[in-house]
């Protein structure tokens, strides 16, 4: 039997009840640069939306203007209301 491993990953990330273990699974998984580009495209969401211009972004947070290209085009595909409301509330 073949599961998609990517889907295992998210059914595993639903079923966690604790932060911890979440936190232990993404240390495990994802190196520190990692984490932090993704902290970063977070944050990026969240300035966006907040109206600030993609290049004070660049520059706030010290990465590419295509990486901030890259997190607005995100924003118009993918609904992320439900992320940015989390990470106001843990702000």
């Amino acid at each position: 039997m073949s599961t998609d491993p990517y889907r295992s990953l998210l059914n595993h990330l639903a079923s966690c009840t604790d932060d911890t273990d979440i936190e232990k699974l993404l240390s495990a998984l994802l190196t520190d640069k990692e984490q932090h580009e993704i902290a970063n495209r977070i944050r990026i969401f969240d300035l966006l939306e907040r109206g600030v211009t993609q290049r004070d972004i660049s520059e706030q947070l010290g990465v590419g203007i295509a990486t901030v290209s890259r997190g607005a085009k995100a924003m118009q595909i993918h609904d992320l209301s439900a992320l940015l409301n989390t990470h106001r509330q843990s702000s």
